[in-house]
């Protein structure tokens, strides 16, 4: 028996991605092998040398997912926060909750007092045509911004509510207003392991009784020039050669792999004690077993040149074992970063090595990045909604592009049945924050 994992269960799923919105479209791209990843669009490229991502559906309109009430209130919703409320709404339907943010409701699930939320978010990206359009009022003859004019007046030709659309915690902010959530609530930022790092929050709240569910996950759009510009410099994104397509060159743990394409998206869980779902009524999904977090200490302080050993995301899976009471050889398929990036994928494999060692060879791996992109502070979650889904489906979803993966069963492949008591899902980031969660098929 774990230390605080037995009794903390998984409700509902909302994963939003480029995929689509909900567990339906999303689990059946998986399923199918599907990519959302497409030329970007939305903006000029320019010189950078990776012009494709994973973008929303078109379509996507967040007020279709808000109370009427409410609308007014997606004025000031920066894209990222579009997603998590998106990806609540979703999980709340998902897990057969009523709350003040179910249109028509006269009463609610889950107590407000009871109801919190953790929400893992990145760093949100100004609009650059509000942006601009603000700064243009400050410009001298010559066309430069001069800065003691902006900051004597031009920055007040911002929209007076401007700050509220890109602060990170306005992800768990919005989310906790529309649904009521008055429990314990928190915002991590810690890159793409803020989603699994707020899995492990809520799971810690419930397993104390602090709350009875939580609404938890991560969400992050890096789909804007602030985006692409950080992750082209950082080394993370995939140089693409002339007449590529995009989506066939994201290869996880490939021999050939050589960086990914960024993508925006993310999720939200119904985290829930198993008390609380057994009294309404509603089967859980999985059990969250168990949670582990570590750092790795970086030379290059971004996260890229990770310990050749593994030792430090080891430490994160062996912590998440150990507060699930449970041994590696109980682990049956694994849910890693996997995004293609040779240096990250290179410190996942030799962590997974460590813990796992000849065995590692014959546990099925899923990816997830090569469908919905790389989608920062939502990666986690989109990850943590796969395993989920993998444990109630009793499936492995198909795997994407990757042909030479010895020692890993992470090579391209076709859905297919197995037998899954037990998936890890692991996560590293940009900075080296580690997390690591357990999944348990419900009984």
């Amino acid at each position: 028996m774990g230390r605080s994992a037995t009794h903390v269960v998984i409700t509902g799923l909302g994963p939003v991605c480029g995929l689509g919105v909900g567990l339906e479209p999303f689990w059946q791209a998986l399923t199918a092998g599907t990519s959302a990843i497409r030329r970007i669009d939305r903006f000029e490229t320019g010189s950078f040398g990776c012009p494709f991502a994973s973008v929303l559906p078109e379509g996507f309109d967040v007020r279709t997912l808000v109370p009427k009430s409410y609308r007014k209130g997606t004025k000031v919703m920066a894209r990222d926060i579009e997603i998590a409320v998106a990806g609540a709404h979703m999980a709340v339907q998902s897990a057969g909750l009523v709350t003040r943010g179910t249109e028509g409701a006269t009463s609610v699930t889950i107590a407000p007092e009871r109801f919190g939320a953790h929400i893992g978010a990145g760093l949100i990206a100004a609009d650059i045509d509000e942006l601009t359009a603000a700064l243009v009022t400050s410009t001298t003859t010559d066309g430069k911004v001069d800065l003691g004019a902006w900051g004597s007046g031009g920055m007040n030709n911002l929209t007076p509510l401007w700050l509220l659309k890109y602060l990170p915690n306005m992800l768990a902010c919005h989310v906790t207003i529309i649904h009521d959530c008055q429990g314990p609530s928190n915002t991590i930022t810690c890159g793409e392991s803020s989603a699994l790092l707020s899995l492990g929050e809520s799971m810690r709240v419930i397993g104390r009784g602090d709350a009875d569910a939580c609404l938890s996950g991560g969400a992050e759009s890096r789909v804007n020039q602030m985006g692409l510009m950080r992750n082209w410099y950082s080394g993370r994104l995939r140089n693409m050669p002339a007449g590529a397509q995009g989506p066939e060159l994201v290869r996880p743990f490939d021999a050939e792999a050589c960086g990914s394409v960024l993508g925006e998206g993310g999720g939200i869980l119904v985290v829930e004690s198993a008390e609380s779902a057994a009294r309404r009524g509603k089967a859980p999904l999985a059990q969250l077993a168990g949670f582990g977090a570590s750092q790795s200490v970086c030379a290059d302080t971004m996260g890229m040149d990770l310990s050749q050993s593994g030792e430090d995301i080891a430490a994160a899976i062996e912590s998440a074992l150990d507060d699930a009471g449970m041994t590696a050889g109980e682990i049956d398929a694994i849910v890693p970063t996997g995004c293609a990036v040779p240096e990250v994928d290179a410190g996942e494999r030799a962590a997974l090595e460590r813990v796992f060692g000849a065995r590692l060879s014959t546990l099925p791996i899923a990816t997830v990045v090569p469908n919905a992109g790389f989608c920062g502070a939502g990666t986690g979650a989109l990850a943590a909604c796969a395993g989920v889904q993998m444990l109630a489906t009793q499936s492995i979803p198909a795997r994407l592009n990757a042909a030479a993966t010895p020692g890993l069963d992470a090579a391209a492949a076709v859905s297919r049945p197995a037998a899954l008591r037990a998936v890890l899902v692991l996560t590293t980031s940009l900075g080296g924050q580690n997390a690591a969660i357990i999944l348990r098929r419900a009984s």
